[in-house]
């Protein structure tokens, strides 16, 4: 495949050229990416931190960490008690063991192989699927290429960018077993503009398998489509207190009819999206951040023009005190398709495919898109967060939520007419009990409304437990 061939080039022109011209330091990832307002990304989805668990030379260390999560839930898939699949009670049981090889001062060879196995009872007898194991990292990471502050990551890597609105999540299908992208990343740091320039192409195939081996393979793919995508990413932070974003993002989509992939055909489609947006992210005082973010997007999608666009609003207040209270509010807009024309207007959230917001109804998108795949939106939401012990947080979230369109009308568990989604409510009670243990229990309720049908109506929740250890 000329595009498979092209991806490998690329992997072995930049490991070329950083065995030959490889110095200095440059500003971690991390450092260039953080946002002034502080919100974390969910903690389901951040990356752990490496906690060695042996060091047997100065080229080389190794850690692990384990998860287990348990969840019970009704009624998030169709909103319907009578429905047979009303009930979903699982349990994961996740272990990633890492390895990273420092060849030089510069040149790091980093890995991770990820095994995540499930039970599920779902009302029934319980079963286990033990899964398959694969390699969640690996990467060549490069940094003062050419004598200039110019990092290459090369290879299989996480990426987030901004706060993972439409950049974070590249396997999909697998909710947080793993998040990667099979990418080549060049990141400049222009240190006297206080900018830094991120240059992304990624080739993410629906398969598991197509890159790195997989043990125990189960023909599992890890997202609908075949995805190419190019991305261009500034960060400028040259303004006190304030740090400007701009990006301009291109993602190829081919579809995949293959009945092995364990997905509903409608998921997987053909399309080609231009996505231009930009962010500011600030601190207006002490007490006061914000983040508001805009996206407009072109391009095809199933053989019709796009017309779409997105923005979300993020302000937030903090009190600073003992307990560190927190207030926030949020408006988030999603434009969705309107079925009397001839363009294609419900905005793609790109590689933004992950419970942003809600655990809980990321699963009401099945029959409307795709799970987590959220779009045709308007979001209200106010929250509060406290720490009411220093090894204990509290979250609490409030959310209206609207359909921008009713584009399904009459068509499965859609009603025929109206648009309020409903009302949601989360609670997340997150604890540290040591440096390398920590756990949170979530609690949803949604109470749905006349976006859907009457049978469509009833009430949904979502229990999750969850606990970490990092050795």
């Amino acid at each position: 495949m000329e595009k498979a061939h092209l991806y490998l080039t690329l992997c072995g022109v930049f490991a070329f050229c950083a065995i030959s011209y490889a110095e200095t330091n440059v500003n971690s990832d991390a450092q260039q990416q953080a946002n002034l307002s502080q919100e974390p990304t969910k903690e389901s989805y951040v990356a752990p931190e490496e906690v060695d668990l042996y060091d047997p030379a100065d080229w080389f260390e190794v850690g692990a960490d384990f998860r287990f999560r348990t969840v019970g839930s009704k009624n998030i898939r169709t909103l319907d008690s009578t429905h047979e699949d009303s009930r979903l009670d699982f349990q994961r049981y996740r272990t990633r063991l890492w390895a990273n090889f420092f060849l030089n001062e510069d040149i790091d060879l980093n890995t991770m192989l990820t095994w995540e196995f499930r039970t599920w009872q779902n009302g029934g007898p319980a079963s286990t699927d033990f899964d398959e194991v694969l390699f969640d990292q690996f990467n060549l990471t490069m940094r003062n290429l050419f004598d200039m502050p110019l990092t290459a990551v090369v290879g299989r890597q996480d990426i987030i960018l901004g706060r993972g609105w439409l950049v974070l999540e590249g396997t999909p299908l697998d909710g947080s077993r793993t998040i990667f992208f099979d990418a080549a990343r060049l990141t400049y740091d222009w240190q006297d503009t206080d900018t830094t320039v991120d240059l992304i192409y990624t080739y993410q195939e629906g398969e598991t398998e197509r890159w790195l081996p997989v043990f125990n393979d189960r023909d599992r793919h890890l997202a609908p489509r075949d995805e190419q995508g190019v991305i261009a990413y500034l960060t400028n932070t040259s303004l006190t207190d304030t740090q400007l974003e701009g990006y301009f993002i291109y993602k190829y989509d081919e579809a995949i009819r293959d009945p092995r992939g364990g997905f509903p055909p409608d998921w997987s489609y053909d399309a080609e999206i231009y996505t231009f947006g930009g962010a500011v992210d600030g601190k207006l005082t002490d007490n006061w951040f914000h983040r508001n973010e805009l996206a407009v997007q072109t391009g095809k999608k199933d053989g019709a023009d796009v017309e779409a666009w997105g923005t979300k609003h993020d302000i937030s207040y903090h009190f600073n005190n003992e307990h560190n209270h927190q207030l926030r509010a949020t408006y988030e807009f999603l434009s969705g398709d309107d079925p009397d024309s001839d363009k294609n207007k419900q905005f793609d959230p790109l590689w933004g495919k992950w419970p942003q917001w809600s655990e809980l109804y990321i699963y009401t998108y099945a029959p409307e898109t795709m799970i987590a795949e959220t779009s045709n939106l308007s979001r209200l939401g106010f929250g509060h967060s406290w720490q009411p012990h220093e090894k204990w947080t509290l979250d609490t979230d409030y959310h209206l939520l609207w359909a921008h369109r009713n584009s399904l009308a009459g068509e499965g568990m859609f009603a025929d007419s109206g648009k309020f989604r409903g009302q949601l409510v989360t609670f997340w009670a997150k604890y540290q009990l040591t440096e390398q243990l920590n756990g949170h229990f979530l609690a949803e309720y949604f109470n749905p409304n006349n976006y859907y049908a009457r049978e469509n109506r009833d009430s949904a929740y979502f229990l999750r437990f969850n606990i970490e250890y990092t050795f």
